[in-house]
């Protein structure tokens, strides 16, 4: 019997054991069953769709399998704007934990209708706290079965684990596909040597940050050779890291491998795995306290929110879109999210090396209708000298693609100041240009190169 539960993930039970406990009794060693999926599920097994997949991608095949008997994982990938999902996504976990600590590997095999890339691949998804994820991104099938590997990264840490199996498909070229997995477990290879790890990608880098911001390391990656000379770089999660500070009192990192900056001051923040020093560190470089931008006080029914803890915002695509060499709109550094840095639980962007930076509203959401908006609202501190003749200029796009039109407005370095908040009340009659604003998909903040890092908060439309 197939049950489901709506509560944001779709949870489809496949499997389910049974538990029992007696007072008086001792509980029962976890068990290291490795198996996943060979020749059917392993029993305790579960199945959840990741919101906006299709729901029924993943089905049990009977016909195509690794090794012509039992049955394989078939995963039915969606063209592009296919009504009932975008992709296909999903994870497999159980409800009891595995000890996994014995094993180093994920193994499964894998083939599709065509040579493609098979977008992400992990295990460690549990729904829960997904503590332990490791997953590939640069695994690529074709038309014969091929067996992968995902190196454990720490597998010491594996004593009580959940997430089984996870998997996340998109079309390619607007095109959809099909791909088999089967014979998925856990194993001990002997084959896996040189192991290597890295935070921030193995690179040495400088941050600048305030007092009360919390910030989370990137860029975590196990490496490991296999046997046939490649090396296999593993994203993992920051639990199987150990992270060290040479400076507490300035920056502390968690288990987690979130950094609260603290006193004014320089820490160096290193990581280790397993005792094996990691490529890369993070230098904070702590300016004291940040002063926030005043909290908006204006009536939230009058308000049209792009970035604000204030208030909603409106759904938004990016937050620092910007033009590559083939005039396409591409994302930078900061995440959809907009925050670059949190301090005391208020979200601010920081947008450093700035040239032209812009804000979508177009691509997967609902553009702005600003009509009976009267004002646009911003504030801004700038973080280097302000030099005579800087300036930054904001323009607003209406009707992005189609019979668009744009309007500009430009601060000028008379009025932008160095280390302090400048809030900015624009009435949108002076966007030049700006005929019509029902449609508004694009916010640009464009510079001179000089005034190349500031902060931004507080960006909303809004009636008056």
């Amino acid at each position: 019997m197939t049950k489901v539960i709506f509560s944001g993930l779709l949870l489809i039970l496949i499997t389910t054991g049974c538990e029992r406990s007696v007072d008086g009794l001792e509980e029962a060693d976890l068990s290291n069953n490795p198996n996943v999926f060979v020749d059917g599920f392993s029993g305790g097994l579960e199945y959840a769709v990741f919101q906006g997949a299709v729901l029924n991608a993943f089905q049990v095949d009977t016909e195509v399998t690794s090794d012509g008997t039992g049955s394989s994982m078939r995963f039915a990938v969606p063209d592009v704007n296919d009504p009932t999902g975008s992709y296909a996504g999903g994870t497999f976990f159980t409800t009891t934990p595995r000890d996994l600590s014995e094993y180093n590997a994920l193994t499964f095999y894998a083939k599709a209708t065509e040579s493609v890339p098979l977008g992400v691949i992990g295990f460690g998804n549990d729904l829960d706290q997904n503590k332990f994820t490791a997953e590939v991104t640069d695994f690529r099938a074709n038309t014969n079965w091929k067996k992968y590997i995902i190196p454990i990264p720490d597998a010491s840490k594996l004593t009580s684990e959940k997430g089984m199996f996870f998997y996340s498909f998109g079309p390619i070229d607007g095109k959809g596909y099909t791909v088999w997995i089967d014979e998925v477990k856990f194993e001990f290879l002997g084959t896996i040597g040189q192991p290597r790890f890295e935070m921030l990608n193995g690179e040495d880098q400088t941050t600048n940050t305030f007092t009360g911001v919390t910030t989370s390391l990137s860029g975590l990656n196990s490496i490991y050779n296999l046997a046939d000379g490649t090396d296999q770089s593993v994203s993992s999660a920051a639990a199987y890291f150990e992270f060290t500070s040479s400076n507490t009192s300035t920056a502390e990192v968690d288990a987690l491998g979130n950094i609260l900056v603290g006193a004014q001051g320089s820490a160096v923040i290193t990581a280790s795995v397993g005792g094996i020093d990691a490529d890369g560190s993070l230098t904070v470089e702590s300016r004291g306290t940040f002063i926030s931008a005043p909290t908006p006080t204006r009536d939230a029914a009058n308000v049209i929110s792009v970035f604000s803890d204030a208030y909603d915002n409106v759904d938004v695509d990016y937050y620092n879109g910007f033009f590559n060499g083939d005039g396409q709109t591409t994302q930078g550094g900061t995440g959809t999210g907009g925050a670059d840095l949190i301090v005391d639980g208020n979200g601010v962007i920081n947008y450093t090396q700035l040239n032209f930076v812009g804000i979508g509203m177009f691509d997967s959401v609902p553009s702005i209708d600003a009509t009976e908006m009267t004002h646009f609202h911003v504030d801004i501190k700038v973080n280097e000298a302000v030099q005579s003749g800087d300036f930054i200029r904001l323009l607003l796009l209406n009707s992005v693609g189609d019979g668009e039109t744009s309007g500009s407005f430009t601060i000028s370095s008379s009025i932008l100041l160095q280390d302090s908040w400048l809030g900015l009340d624009i009435p949108l009659s002076s966007f030049t240009g700006l005929s019509d604003r029902s449609e508004i998909g694009l916010i640009f903040f464009v510079s001179d190169n000089t005034v190349s890092n500031i902060f931004v908060d507080n960006i909303y439309f809004f009636k008056n």
